[in-house]
């Protein structure tokens, strides 16, 4: 089941409406009413862009905004993130994401999909990508991995230790409201940090953010570690597809070895890294990555 989800962004305050003004649509997926915004012309060339951990589709409002005149903009909610449903008994897989993605791909019959992922996005795009390579054209790569690293800042790795994640994620909001100050080298707005903290007020509403660290493989005994593996495996069999690397370098979690990484793995990538620039790239550079997107789709403007 489809539909337009018109009490969910309604129900948004005044100024957080003002920064992110579309209706929404929801679809059942494993989970449960998966949110996603789909503007611009259904005949268009498609952007899928994908959030990752603790944001939302309110990440990517610069990019809805520039692009969805002329291409169809589709950015998803992940189960468990902004103003999907948040199941409190759900696996929260790696995998599980993958699979929602897919589904929601293959209703809308996505094609020539220009991917755009950040974080846990990177993981989950190219999820979908390595499985189903003829739906995708181009990538478009910010902040993110999709390949196995046991590079893991010790903020974030103390957050998987038992009971004090729960206490500090669930309890505390510490990583979403961390990431409003270290994410980003130039001081949000009170709109924009209240838009990135709205959907997690409460414990329950922040399960995912917790899930999402716990979910991080860094050993081969972990459930997600083959799942990765997988998605390692296969970007080798993406290789030939053009790709934009934007980068900002003073990330604390993605450095810019991780940005070396992708630029090994696709030589022929184009690559734009920003030193005033932090982990949330479409906060701190949205004109600069929007800009650096319409080059690389050959519409300079």
């Amino acid at each position: 089941m489809t539909g337009l989800d018109e009490p969910r962004t309604a129900a948004l305050p005044g100024p957080i409406r003002a920064l992110y003004p579309w209706d929404g649509h929801t679809l059942q997926v494993d989970g449960g009413s998966l949110h996603y915004i789909d503007e611009g012309p259904k005949d268009a060339p498609v952007i899928l862009a994908v959030h990752g951990n603790p944001s939302w589709s309110f990440y990517w409002r610069a990019l809805i905004a520039e692009f969805s005149g002329s291409y169809r903009v589709v950015v998803p909610d992940h189960i468990g993130c902004g103003l999907s449903d948040k199941p409190q008994d759900w696996d929260y897989r790696l995998s599980n994401h993958v699979d929602n993605l897919e589904r929601l791909i293959d209703h809308l019959d996505l094609q020539d999909i220009n991917l755009v992922v950040h974080d846990w996005g990177g993981a989950i795009g190219m999820g979908v990508a390595t499985a189903q390579p003829k739906r995708f054209k181009r990538f478009v790569v910010t902040n993110t991995a999709a390949f196995l690293s046991k590079t893991i800042p010790p903020s974030i790795a103390i957050v998987k230790v038992p009971g004090f994640g729960a206490l500090a994620v669930r309890g505390g909001n510490a990583f979403a409201r961390a990431a409003t100050i270290r994410a980003v080298s130039k001081p949000l707005s009170a709109a924009t940090k209240a838009g990135l903290l709205y959907p997690y007020g409460s414990w329950a509403d922040r399960i995912a953010t917790l899930r999402f660290v716990q979910d991080i493989p860094l050993e081969s005994s972990h459930p997600s570690y083959d799942t990765l593996a997988r998605i390692d495996k296969g970007l080798a069999a993406l290789a030939s597809h053009p790709m934009l690397l934007c980068w900002g370098n003073e990330d604390f979690c993605f450095s810019p070895e991780f940005r070396k990484e992708w630029e090994r793995r696709f030589p022929t990538a184009t690559s734009i890294h920003w030193d005033d620039v932090n982990h949330y790239v479409m906060e701190d550079a949205p004109e600069r990555t929007n800009s650096a997107i319409h080059a690389f789709f050959g519409q300079e403007k």
